[in-house]
């Protein structure tokens, strides 16, 4: 895809964002690697809702500014989101946004790995919760270095949630996918408790998912 549609794609996701209420005001950030290595990403302080494709900034992998026609600076995260392309050569784009759902489990730190439904055990895998980092710092590129190797879906302990993909169609349906499993889980508790899926079924749509390069690590919990 040229760099002009991605442009305007980045946009898309950014409105699709706001209107499912994932970000507010101008909450949130999205990047996409560019074919040369570059990174293309969403200026701080405007809303997702307002976004216009010439208001994106390109920068180079550590974070020095090639392109801002504008003169816009990228969001105080955008050093995250470098962290997951350095981590991972793998990575075509990254979406950060607080759906509310997924967000209230990172509040409580509370990971979302109870294999409870099918979609999310075959196209995310258990979600780990990071450890506390405060939001614009280096320290939320290191809090998520642990789990990067194995996760492609994190939730950020007080903050909200991290999706990565080969591109930025798989990067944004990710998040989507996260919100509406954390919903789930949040009613299921209500009704007592999920049931999990026998042992077997687990390894099986596991598999299913690493077929489609999706990361797994495995039936793995992290809140034993």
């Amino acid at each position: 895809m040229s760099e002009e549609k991605l442009r305007a794609a980045i946009c898309d996701v950014g409105r699709d964002l706001w209107v499912l209420g994932m970000v507010a005001a101008n909450d949130g950030n999205i990047s996409v690697r560019l074919d040369d290595g570059s990174i293309l990403t969403t200026p701080t302080g405007v809303s997702k809702r307002d976004m216009t494709p010439e208001m994106m900034i390109r920068a180079d992998i550590n974070g020095v500014m090639i392109d801002s026609p504008l003169g816009i600076r990228p969001s105080s995260e955008f050093g995250m989101h470098l962290t997951c392309y350095r981590e991972r050569p793998d990575i075509g784009a990254v979406v950060h946004a607080h759906p509310p759902y997924a967000t209230a489990f990172a509040c409580a730190h509370i990971p979302l790995d109870d294999y409870s439904l099918s979609e999310a055990v075959t196209f995310m895998g258990s979600v780990p919760c990071a450890g506390f980092a405060t939001p614009g710092t280096n320290a939320v590129g290191e809090s998520i270095k642990p789990f990067l190797a194995e996760h492609d879906t994190i939730l950020l302990s007080n903050h909200g949630a991290l999706t990565l993909g080969v591109d930025l169609t798989a990067a944004y349906f990710r998040m989507e996918t996260l919100e509406h499993s954390a919903k789930v889980a949040f009613i299921a508790r209500q009704l007592g408790g999920a049931k999990e899926i026998p042992r077997e079924s687990i390894d099986f749509l596991t598999e299913v998912g690493r077929k489609m390069n999706i990361r797994h690590p495995g039936y793995k919990k992290y809140n034993d």
